[in-house]
């Protein structure tokens, strides 16, 4: 049996117009460890809860590769957490994650992501969320997706934007012993379906629907 016959998400991939999103093979995780490794965010900045990016260059790519491993091997239908690496011309230069929690009832997602520091201010983190959220709202039948972002990640807040998230609420954490409060975002179908996603394609879906929990 091939690799994609016995886990069928190697075969899934969207395509967006400067984009393709798709699990990377294990040379290209490691090529996406190093660009974690040379920086996802300007010194000083601290956009995640876990503080994985600001530690060594060495930690940072250890960290992307301990991430897809634990999401392949704690895949449950109707409970995933699917890691895309964005391509641009082959390249990897970042990652978008797509998670659910009891999938089939809730039909509801949420997603986070990083680009590498020299990928910024792009577009590329709008269209790589409009490639993973057409996934989720078009191909699996979510009816909701949700984000958080510090007040001061405006990059995050701004994909979420244009996308059409609105407030929806606080959360309150403990970072280094201090509380932080993140903006909750919230996007329904109603939305959505003002979104442009005429340009994307989803491929090689059919045999990942049993796994995704989306019957």
């Amino acid at each position: 049996m091939t690799p994609t016959e016995v886990w069928p998400f190697f075969g899934l991939v969207i395509r967006t117009p400067r984009l393709e999103l798709r699990l990377p093979s294990d040379d290209e995780l490691v090529r996406l460890a190093h660009v974690a490794a040379d920086g996802v965010h300007d010194p000083g900045d601290r956009p995640f809860l876990t503080p994985w990016a600001e530690r060594p260059p060495l930690e940072r790519a250890r960290h992307v590769l301990r991430s897809a491993w634990a999401s392949r091997g704690g895949w449950k239908p109707g409970d995933w957490s699917l890691g895309l690496t964005i391509f641009l011309d082959t390249e990897p230069i970042g990652i978008v994650w797509v998670s659910a929690t009891e999938f089939a009832e809730r039909r509801e997602v949420s997603t986070a992501s990083w680009l590498g520091l020299p990928h910024h201010r792009r577009g590329y983190g709008t269209e790589a969320r409009l490639g993973a959220l057409t996934l989720a709202f078009d191909h699996l039948g979510a009816a909701y997706a949700t984000s958080e972002a510090f007040p001061d990640n405006a990059a995050s807040v701004g994909v979420s934007t244009k996308l059409g998230y609105e407030p929806d609420g606080i959360s309150r954490d403990v970072r280094d012993g201090e509380v932080v409060v993140s903006h909750r975002l919230r996007l329904g179908r109603e939305r959505w379906e003002l979104n442009d996603r005429s340009e994307i394609e989803v491929s090689g879906l059919e045999p990942c629907l049993p796994l995704f929990g989306a019957a």
